[in-house]
């Protein structure tokens, strides 16, 4: 018989401590949420444990938009197993790289089907991509702290709360280690308030690991208003190995 790993939902976990709020209090946010959006539900500590101890890999549509609303963050950016999404073009109108996602199968079955690795690449890293905005011309920089979990060969990032150059924009990676190739997708929700009013933004990623394991670079690609591949310089850099609340709550600030 075969036998399923627990894997801990380390992101949800860094999500609730960068809030600063206990279990306790981060499952009252979510009762709350659900009552602002006309759908009270039950959420308990018992659930918040279970959900980041991995018992529970996903959850209801319910408590997924109370979780949305609790956090201001995408249920997909929060650590539970959702589809792999695969991009299809569509006009945001403002020189961006916006994509509609589809789903081509599960993350699960990937990370399972995956090659055992150590995993010496979980850890908080600063995270900084450059792209030229059209609409603006002119080139722009943008970095989050992130914490990027490892899992055999499956990388998952998310960035910290308020631990962006641009304020309330949450990145997520969802990547695949091959040897010193990591490949993979990205997600980012702009500000609401912001130049892109809260359009949200998908895209590949490729990138190459140095060989001292604490830096990766390479290119991101994604899409534009006229249907031409736009493409940018992204860079992880290794800020700290430990994944604990005192790591979390240290890098819980924009980059510098």
């Amino acid at each position: 018989m075969t036998t399923t790993a627990v894997v801990p939902n380390d992101v949800l976990r860094a999500v609730r401590i960068g809030m600063r709020l206990s279990q306790d209090e981060f499952a009252q946010a979510i009762r709350r949420a659900g009552d602002a959006l006309g759908e009270p539900n039950d959420a308990s500590k018992r659930l918040v444990q279970r959900w980041e101890s991995g018992q529970t890999r996903t959850c209801r549509p319910a408590y997924a938009r109370a979780l949305e609303k609790a956090t201001g963050r995408p249920v997909e950016a929060l650590g539970f197993s959702l589809a792999i999404p695969m991009a299809r073009v569509r006009d945001d109108g403002t020189g961006g790289h916006d994509m509609e996602s589809g789903e081509v199968g599960s993350a699960e079955a990937a990370a399972a089907a995956a090659p055992e690795l150590a995993s010496e690449y979980s850890g908080i890293w600063l995270s900084r991509y450059e792209f030229y905005s059209s609409s603006r011309d002119e080139a722009f920089d943008c970095k989050h702290h992130v914490l990027l979990v490892q899992r055999d060969n499956r990388l998952t990032a998310q960035s910290l709360p308020g631990a962006s150059t641009n304020p309330d924009s949450p990145l997520s990676l969802d990547l695949t280690l091959d040897r010193n190739v990591v490949t993979g997708t990205w997600t980012e929700q702009t500000a609401t308030d912001g130049y892109y009013q809260g359009a949200r933004y998908h895209g590949a990623i490729q990138l190459l690991v140095e060989p001292t394991g604490r830096r990766m670079a390479g290119k991101w690609v994604g899409f534009g208003k006229d249907f031409d591949v736009n493409t940018g310089p992204w860079e992880l850099r290794l800020l700290d190995r430990s994944t604990g609340r005192a790591s979390v709550e240290r890098y819980s600030v924009p980059p510098a």
